[in-house]
């Protein structure tokens, strides 16, 4: 791994610490804290032409000293502009830009792309991202890398068919070099061909939530346990723990209208609700089921009030923490998020992150899709 490129600071100790080289120089990678964005008058932060001098640098003295080791860029934009249409009416003004910047990184990343010409292209993202309603982005990016001499592909696949014990639904697009890529990992010829997708991981059997997290020890809401990094929850107040102390794993919170401490339904679900003439909100409040795959771990996977993020052991009054959100994630459990002392930022990391084992293996995938 040589570099990774982000805005955000808190993100480089994570990153740098976590993933020293194994082959090569056994060094760890850099982390460029830079804005992708082309500077202008009208957007000033961009750090284009400074971030394309580093990584000019960077790419050229491993190239000059790993002769023939392939280059790989896996290009991954902020999901969120792809995950629902927020209302611009409740929106800043500020934050309407960031979205429609966010929206663009995968066309700004293509500056880089045909600068260096990789051997390979990976990008990750939500499922939505390819419906046309924002603007075609994934399909132009996808046409972009066609024109620059690569063979594509993309398609949806579930995390949960790659050995990950998670249901969560991504778009993968992958790119190798057209003169090199095997005819086997094509469908049709190579003037009109794609690049096949794999679907499912055939040496990854499935993964129970059970299975990732059972071994990690007993917590209560609040708490921590300082022998495992980041295994720590969120506090929860005398209500809350209540609710998920009368959940049963894998149900619907219909239990809330009538628990053995009464009513613990929320006055703005049920005017909501009765607004709908449905019921809505139905996995806030409840617990995992152990023997599947969890729900998506998104940002905010330490809020029971967020999602089906409780633990399903029933003596286990809690959401997961944030080490079994990190294992759900298919991250190994010396993997360690800074702050460790912090719960909101290192959610974010873990929320936001490809899973590791979905990323290793399509970049396998990639890197065995060419002739030697």
């Amino acid at each position: 791994m040589l570099a990774g490129v982000d805005k955000e600071a808190r993100c480089k100790r994570t990153y740098v610490e976590n993933n020293t080289n194994l082959r090569g120089d056994r060094r760890p990678p850099e982390f460029l804290q830079r804005d992708i964005f082309a500077k202008s008058e009208a957007y000033p932060a961009g750090e284009q032409e400074e971030l394309a001098r580093e990584l000019a640098a960077l790419i050229g003295k491993a190239q000059e000293r790993f002769p023939g080791v392939p280059l790989l860029f896996a290009i991954c934009a902020p999901c969120q502009p792809f995950t629902t249409l927020s209302s611009r009416k409740k929106m800043s003004g500020g934050r309407i830009e960031k979205r429609g910047r966010d929206s663009n990184l995968l066309r700004a990343a293509l500056t880089f792309v045909e600068k260096h010409r990789p051997d390979f292209v990976l990008s990750e993202n939500v499922a939505g991202i390819q419906d046309e309603r924002f603007g075609g982005i994934w399909g132009d990016f996808r046409e972009r890398l066609n024109q620059l001499g690569f063979v594509t592909g993309s398609e949806t696949v579930c995390v949960s068919k790659f050995g990950v014990a998670q249901r969560r639904k991504r778009s993968i697009l992958l790119a190798a070099s057209r003169d090199r890529v095997r005819k086997d990992r094509l469908t049709g010829d190579l003037v009109a061909s794609e690049l096949i997708v794999p679907q499912k991981d055939e040496n990854a059997g499935p993964l129970t939530v059970q299975e990732a997290i059972e071994h990690l020890p007993r917590l209560k809401a609040g708490d921590n346990d300082p022998s495992v990094a980041n295994h720590r929850t969120r506090s929860l107040t005398d209500i809350n723990i209540k609710r998920i102390s009368s959940a049963k794993p894998g149900e619907t919170n219909r239990y809330l209208d009538a628990t053995k401490y009464g009513d613990l339904s929320l006055d703005c679900h049920r005017r909501v609700n009765a607004k709908l003439k449905t019921r809505g909100f139905n996995d806030v409040y409840t617990r995992m089921r152990p023997d599947g795959p969890s729900p998506t771990i998104t940002t905010r996977c330490h809020s029971i009030s967020n999602g089906r993020f409780g633990h399903y052991d029933t003596t286990q009054n809690r959401g997961i923490s944030l080490r079994e959100a990190a294992a759900l994630q298919s991250f190994p459990d010396g993997y360690v998020f800074y702050p460790v002392e912090m719960i909101e930022p290192v959610a974010r990391m873990i929320g936001n992150a490809v899973p590791p084992r979905l990323a290793q293996f399509f970049a396998t995938y990639l890197i065995e899709s060419v002739e030697a």
